[in-house]
Parts: structure tokens; C-alpha cells; sequence
């Protein structure tokens, strides 16, 4: 912004200069004309000065050749949102125009030399802006006809082809005792898909944790699909583990995979529950230093050589911050070779009321918006830059991408406060419209897209419901997410492997920073 005010007042320099030294140079003969007043006079040499460019433009602008910009092979929905574009740059344009009428009539009337150069500078921004406003179009017809698909916000290519895998085929009798210690749901969903991955490197059947140590995996998750999906064995519920050793449950050795700031991650409380249900281990032995502050990248050979054991029964502690083959681990599919498109997954009464909400209430094409507030204000500006935007400017940002997605329909996933998702619901907009912002209603007896929920005895479980939010979201043609929740990145985790991700998946205002930043307490 300086540096156009300087460039504009530079201009304007120039122009003056050049009057007032030079005025036999001019290509008019004003001298010759009848002798008027000398302010009239001095009016009208600037604002034909000024015109002069402008009516160069419009001429241009009117007789440029543009079937050149529509012969490329472009689909129908890129022509018609390219006319769309042209429309209203060429509106805004027309309206820039008016108004550079309007105070160019005002400078006519003007004597004040000062307001005459004050105005010169203010006709030269908005001449700039009219040039931007009338290229625009012709930019973005530009820009599709090298690619079309940039028009559309199409789906990513997984080339699940060219994965890099490993084959996961356990020792008998070999177990990985997978602890998770750390944060809500999503955080133990993903320390549940590295020990996965531990499981597979280290050739171990991986037992899922206890329910009353943990979450219960057995109500949001389908065990059984992981096993089939492998075609063999390769995770066993913490019920059939204790059936399977008569419950001598114990844990013949245990290398932590962080040691600071305990090791193992683990804090005495979680040690006492596993103690509760009849679990016992050998002392913890930390076999690096790893603190979960600032994880290490490490490779699958210094995992297999520090973390190899003939034991029987083997835990590695907490590893959801551990950082392991990252690009790897992050691939669609994962890193495991099998033959479902992603291992870990609602079940499938979740996803069967998912697919029924979106058809009761979406329709196939909507944005999914994860709009996280609840104790995000202190956690997002705590990092630089802050990730907590006002409302008004996230709306700003969600609108536009509502806009280039062309998807009138927005589901909210979020734990605002209604006092924040009422102001948002009225800000958002689409042509002049208000998008609406759809939320899982209360359970009705009427309604039958939740009837599975009610049957099964999942309804008003918030762990299910939570999954549920999930599942959609990774179904909407879009995806905005919170930047740093790893609720948002079990979302895109299921998009990459379901084959829903699309181009214009982004975090709320990616790219931007927010426009105001509270203090330090």
C-alpha cells in the first residue's frame, strides 16, 4: 500500500512537471484555441490527461479479439463459471467507471490547486483499479485455459499404485501392548495407528487397550475390519488377549519410546488402572532420548533395532507425538499393505447414519467446516503466527471458498458457543445469500436417519457422536479444518484414504493471519 502511494504521487510529479515546463511539446495546440480563463484552462489539460489513457483502455478493451482466450478444449461448467467472472469484473469495472464520472465532474469544478493534486492522485489509484477490474477476467480465462481443472475443486489423485508398503505378518504368540495416554479421542485414534505401524515393523500382534483404561474402541471403530483387511490376525481386543493368557496379563518388558518427561509417557495415574484390571509389567527402560517437545525423525531400521525383542509380551509406551517414517506413515492407505482403502474407520453403523444424515439434510454436494473455539484462543496464540481468527474474518475466508467450490451448503462440526456460530451463520454469504450452516439436529422420533444410533444403543454417546461429525465431514465434496486439531487431521486422514480429498481442502484462512491479536496474560 506505501509503495503504491509513492509510485502514485511519483506519477503525479511527473505529469505536473511536464505541463508546466513544456507546454509548446504538447501534441494539442490549446494556445491556438479561443483564450479562456487560465484556472479553466489548467482544469482541462489534466483531465484530458487523465482520459486520455482511460479512453485508450476502453477502446481496447471493447475491440480486443476474445475468441482467442476460448479456444482451448474447456468443459461447459469452466466456460460458464469464466462468463460469470467476466460479468462481474466487467459490472465492477462500470461501477468504477461511474464513479471516476463523478469525480472527475467534481474536479471540474474545482479551483484549489492543492484539492486539484489531491484529486489527480486519487484518479490515478482509480485508474489502476479499473485496469485490474476489466484484466481479471481475461486473467482467469487465461489460467483455465492451461488448466480447466483449476475451475473446479476436483478430487486429488491418490495413485495408491505407488505406495510404499510393508506387509504386516505376526510372530505367534508375539504382542505389542499398545498404551495411549495422551489427550481426547482423536489424539489416542492416531497413537492407536502408530502403534500400528510399530506392530507391523516389529512382526506383533497389536492388543487394543482395555476400555476401562481407555476409550472404547469397540463402539466407534470396526476391530474386525482391520483383521479382514489383512486377511489374518493382526489386532486382538484386550478381552481376548486376557483369555488367551488366563489372565496372567502381564507385560514381560517395556521400552519407552519417550523418555522425557517421563518416560514412556505415562503418568502414575494410568499405571494404577492398568494395575486395576490385572495388569502388571517389569520396570520401564527408556532405550533413547526422545522428548515428546521436540520428537526425532527416526526410520523404520533405528525402530527395529532399538525396539527387537524375543519377549513375549512387549509395550513401547505412548507414541502419538513420536515421528517415524512421517511421509510414510502419511500416504493414502497408510503404510501397512492391504486391501480395504484405510484401516482404521468408523463402524459401519456410523458411516450407514452418516451417508443417511447427508441425504436427509445435504446432498452430495457441501462444504464441511470444523470450526474449533473451545480453549482454541490461548492454544492458537501461543503459536506464531495464531491460528484463532475473529469471526468476521473467518467468515470472510469461508465465503470465498463457498464461492469458488460453487457448494451452497455448509455442515458445521464445532464446539463454539452459540453466541459465535449465530454471528458466523449471518456472515457467511453467496451471492447475496446466506449460506446455511447445518448441525446434527436433536434426536426425533420422526426423523430416521439416526433410527441405527437408537437401535444399537450408541445415541447420546459423545464419543460416537464425535465419529459420526467425523465421518461427514470426510464425505463433503470440501473440507475447512482447524489448524493444529487433530480432530481435523483424522478427518483428512479418512479423506486421503476414501478418495474424497479435494484440491480446495484448506485450514480456515490458510495463508492469512488474524487481523487482531489479543495480548499476553
Amino acid at each position: 500500500m506505501d509503495r503504491e502511494s509513492s509510485d502514485d504521487e511519483e506519477d503525479s510529479r511527473n505529469l505536473i512537471h511536464q505541463n508546466e515546463t513544456t507546454p509548446h511539446s504538447s501534441t494539442f495546440q490549446i494556445d491556438k484555441s479561443p483564450r479562456l480563463p487560465r484556472n479553466i484552462l489548467f482544469n482541462k489539460r489534466y483531465l484530458f490527461a487523465i482520459t486520455l489513457p482511460l479512453i485508450i483502455i476502453i477502446f481496447i478493451y471493447f475491440t480486443a479479439d476474445f475468441k482467442s482466450l476460448f479456444r482451448t478444449n474447456i468443459s461447459p461448467d469452466s466456460l460458464q463459471d469464466a462468463s460469470n467472472t467476466m460479468r462481474e469484473s466487467e459490472l465492477r469495472a462500470l461501477s468504477l467507471l461511474q464513479q471516476q464520472q463523478s469525480r472527475l465532474l467534481d474536479l471540474w469544478n474545482s479551483t484549489s490547486f492543492q484539492h486539484l493534486r489531491s484529486a489527480l492522485l486519487d484518479q490515478i489509484s482509480l485508474n489502476k483499479k479499473i485496469q485490474q477490474a476489466i484484466l481479471s477476467s481475461h486473467q482467469f480465462q487465461e489460467r483455465n485455459a492451461t488448466d480447466p481443472a483449476l475451475a473446479a475443486c476436483r478430487k486429488t489423485e491418490q495413485k495408491l499404485s505407488g505406495r510404499r508398503t510393508i506387509e504386516w505378518k505376526p510372530k505367534q504368540d508375539k504382542y505389542l501392548f499398545a498404551i495411549c495416554a495422551s489427550g481426547q479421542m482423536s489424539n489416542h485414534l492416531i497413537c492407536l495407528e502408530k502403534h500400528m505401524f510399530f506392530a507391523a515393523v516389529l512382526n506383533r500382534v497389536l492388543v487394543i487397550p482395555s476400555a476401562k483404561v481407555d476409550y472404547e474402541f469397540n463402539r466407534v471403530l470396526d476391530i474386525d475390519h482391520i483383521n479382514k483387511c489383512l486377511g489374518r490376525e493382526v489386532v486382538v481386543t484386550f478381552e481376548e488377549f486376557a483369555e488367551r493368557k488366563k489372565n496372567h496379563l502381564h507385560i514381560d518388558k517395556v521400552l519407552c519410546y519417550f523418555s522425557l518427561p517421563q518416560p514412556c509417557y505415562v503418568d502414575d495415574e494410568h499405571v494404577k488402572k492398568l494395575k486395576a484390571i490385572g495388569v502388571t509389567m517389569n520396570d520401564l527402560k527408556t532405550v533413547w532420548t526422545e522428548d515428546v517437545k521436540k520428537p526425532t525423525d527416526r526410520t523404520i531400521h533405528e525402530v527395529t533395532e532399538k525396539f527387537s525383542s524375543n519377549d513375549d509380551v512387549l509395550a513401547i509406551g505412548d507414541v502419538f507425538f513420536a515421528d517415524v517414517e512421517k511421509e510414510w506413515v502419511m500416504q493414502p492407505g497408510g503404510p501397512i499393505a492391504h486391501k480395504c482403502q484405510t484401516l482404521i474407520e468408523p463402524s459401519r453403523v456410523i458411516l450407514l447414519t452418516a451417508q443417511r444424515f447427508i441425504q436427509t439434510f445435504l446432498g452430495e454436494n457441501f462444504v464441511a467446516l470444523h470450526f474449533r473455539r473451545h480453549g482454541f484462543l490461548k492454544f492458537c496464540n501461543a503459536k506464531n503466527p495464531s491460528c484463532f481468527f475473529p469471526v468476521p474474518q473467518a467468515a470472510g475466508c469461508i465465503s470465498r471458498l463457498v464461492e469458488r467450490a460453487n457448494m451452497p451448503v455448509i455442515y458445521l462440526s464445532t464446539d463454539a458457543a452459540e453466541s459465535e456460530t449465530g454471528l458466523l451463520q449471518a456472515l457467511v454469504t453467496l451471492n447475496g445469500k446466506t449460506v446455511p450452516l447445518i448441525t446434527r439436529p436433536p434426536r426425533n422420533s420422526a426423523e430416521k436417519w439416526d433410527a441405527l444410533l437408537y437401535r444399537k444403543k450408541l445415541d447420546g454417546d459423545p464419543q460416537v457422536e464425535a465419529m459420526l461429525d467425523k465421518t461427514i465431514s470426510a464425505l463433503s465434496g470440501v473440507f475447512i479444518g482447524a489448524p493444529g486439531s487433530t480432530f481435523t487431521e483424522d478427518i483428512l486422514r479418512l479423506r486421503r484414504g476414501w478418495g474424497t480429498a479435494s484440491v480446495c481442502d484448506e485450514y480456515l484462512c490458510e495463508g492469512e493471519v488474524p487481523n487482531f491479536i489479543a495480548g499476553d496474560e
